[in-house]
Formats: C-alpha cells, structure tokens, sequence
C-alpha cells in the first residue's frame, strides 16, 4: 500500500503581496545569517495588514522578522529559506511580488518569474513567543559591549561553557562577561529593570549585536530560553545549561598591578600590526615600558626583526611581557579612538586593558602573556 502524501496546499491561505525587492533581500539574509543552524522546515511566510513577517527556527533558536509589504491576500506558506534568499538577493528589480500559484509560491519581477515549492505547513515546528522583557537597554550600547566581549569567547564546540557569554544584572548595571581561558573580557552598562543571570550563547549575540540600531533593546530570559526584542523582530536562543567559574572570573579580576601605562588604543594597534611579519612561528610581540614610551619588539630567527616605540604615560616597574599579537589587537580594538589603560602584574598574571569604547559602557579585558 503507497503511504499516503499530505497535501502542502491544505493548511495554506493564498499569499498576494508586494515588497520592496531589498527589503526582502535584507531579512532573508538576516535570517540564514543569525540561525546558527539550518532552518528547520524553512522559513513561514505570513501575510496580514500589519505587512509580511519571517519565521525560522533551528530548535535551539528561534527568529521572528516583521517587514513593511503592502498586502493584497492574507496567507501563510512554508518554502526552503536559502532558495528564498538566493532568489531574491540577485533581483535586479526595485519591487517583487509573491503570490501562490498552484504548488508553488511565484516571485515576479518585471520580465522575471521565479517559482519556489511549497513545503508542507505541518513541517514547521514552530516559533514560540520569547520570554517577557525583564528591561531595556539602547541598541548601540549593548552592540558595543557585546562586540568588546563576544571577541573573547571560545569558538571551541568540545567546550561548551567558554562559547557562551555570561550576563547578570545587579546594582543598576548589566554585565556582560566571557572567557576563553586564556583572555577574558567584562563589560558593564546602566540597567533598570527585573533580574538576569544567564549563560547565552556568545556567537548567536555577537552576530545579533551587529546588526542593532539605535533604539532599544528589550531582554527576557526564563529557565531555558534568551529572548531579545527591538523595532518589531525578535530572536529566542537556548541557554547553555553548564555552571560558569564565577568565582574564578572574580578572581582574576582583583588587580595588583607592578606597572601602568596609558597610551592611544590605536597607535598601540598599529604597532602591534606592524610587528606581526616578525612575530615568529608563535605569533608574539613583546612589550616593555620605558620613560614615556611603550616599546614593541618582535624577532623571528628567519623572517627579521622588528622594534618601534609608542608614546605613553608610564608609572611603576615593567619588565617585557610577551603575548600572542592576535591577542592583544582583539583586546585593542574596542578602545579604537580612545583611550587605553594597562595595568601589568607580576609573573604570568593577567594583564588588564580597561577604558570606555563608549555609549556608556565601561570595559576589561584580559590578556594572559606567555612565557619568553
């Protein structure tokens, strides 16, 4: 006996409206981009008066996107998402519209016609509502401190507890925290509002924050599920159910510095990049404090070597302390502009760069320097 099919059609509302060709590009995009995963089921299209919105989930995630379109005929269809996306993001074409024609969902355009497969409704697993918003903070300062802090995450699978990025709330702040044992970063900005404490995944924030605004960001969390709102969209993520080292972190960010130097984020940066050619198979640049002037040096028996000097605000004792150069850019980079307090301490402690990458957020960031 033939087993029998479900028919895609029969959950399905005939879908008729019209949009701007890159506004649909834009979310289609957005959504293969912020699912970590591939799109379970693919990607629900819905059609009312409100405009057009964009459902995905891979099951530890889940996104919700709401665009303007001007609406013929409510519906609701299911369709393969990168096709959608693909199709659309290589429309040479100011306006699209999607309409339901038989089996298939038509994208035309003038002297275009493009038809996607309808998938079966039931398929989709669904996107469920993310948990009620605790309180709010602007988009731009939480993309800043979520971009100085994501950087220091593990992109290592096998260690699930340093992909994550760590936030609490507490004293009217908001602190964002990740490590990945051999650098850590902590970023604190003003929060008012009910009590997070959280270990999200660090990479599905870093490349939410990215794309933020302006306005306000709404975060709710529950026992298993982040949830983020701003302008009408919003994204759910799973929490990593694993204990963070807390006190450890807490540990390492009681300072006892032998030595301070202040001195420009970028010239430092700069240096650093220069020196880089020359850091030898272990990618690492030395630096040493003198009177007024921070030195960079690096040394590779076969490719050269490099020294340059950086004006600076000098205090204490510093020896040469040596690190990976790619270390110390991603702890550079978010004072770019600004800016840059670094405190060194003795032995292999570690070396604590603090200053504001600005938006009212206040950073420390981590580096751990490595045996000459």
């Amino acid at each position: 006996m033939r087993p029998v099919l479900s028919d895609p059609l029969a959950s399905v509302l005939l879908v008729d409206l019209t949009a701007p060709a890159a506004v649909l590009a834009n979310a289609t995009t957005e959504a293969t981009r912020l699912l970590p995963g591939p799109a379970l089921g693919g990607v629900l299209l819905t059609a009312t008066g409100d405009g057009l919105a964009l459902a995905v989930t891979d099951r530890e995630h889940g996104l919700r996107l709401s665009r303007a379109a001007l609406v013929h005929e409510d519906g609701e269809v299911l369709v393969a998402l990168r096709p959608l996306a693909e199709t659309v993001r290589a429309l040479d074409a100011g306006q699209v519209r999607l309409t339901v024609e038989g089996s298939r969902l038509a994208l035309r355009a003038p002297g275009a016609r493009f038809g996607l497969p309808l998938l079966d409704r039931e398929l989709h697993p669904g996107v469920p509502e993310p948990p009620p918003a605790a309180g709010s903070v602007p988009g731009s300062a939480l993309r800043a401190a979520v971009e100085a802090v994501a950087s220091a995450a593990s992109r290592e699978d096998a260690l699930p507890i340093f992909t994550g990025l760590r936030l609490w709330t507490g004293d009217g702040t908001l602190t964002l925290l990740a490590t990945d044992r051999y650098r850590m970063a902590m970023a604190t900005l003003a929060w008012s509002g009910e009590r997070l404490d959280l270990l999200a995944p660090a990479g599905v924030l870093s490349g939410l924050a990215r794309r933020l605004g302006e306005g306000p960001v709404a975060l709710g969390a529950d026992s298993d599920r982040l949830g983020l709102r701003w302008d009408r969209d919003w994204l759910g993520t799973a929490l990593l159910a694993v204990p963070f080292p807390d006190e450890r972190a807490r540990q390492l960010m009681r300072v006892e510095p032998s030595g301070v130097v202040e001195l420009e984020a970028d010239a430092l940066a700069a240096a650093v990049r220069r020196a880089t050619p020359f850091a030898g198979p272990r990618g690492t640049v030395t630096l040493s404090a003198w009177d007024g002037e921070l030195r960079v040096h690096s040394s590779d028996p076969h490719g050269g070597e490099s020294e340059q000097s950086v004006k600076a605000s000098v205090s204490g004792a510093h020896g040469g302390f040596v690190y990976q150069a790619r270390y110390l850019l991603d702890a550079l980079r978010p004072f770019g502009g600004g800016s840059v307090r670094i405190e060194q301490q003795e032995g292999l402690r570690p070396t604590v760069f603090t200053g504001g990458p600005g938006e009212g957020v206040t950073l420390t960031y981590l580096v751990v320097p490595m045996r000459a």
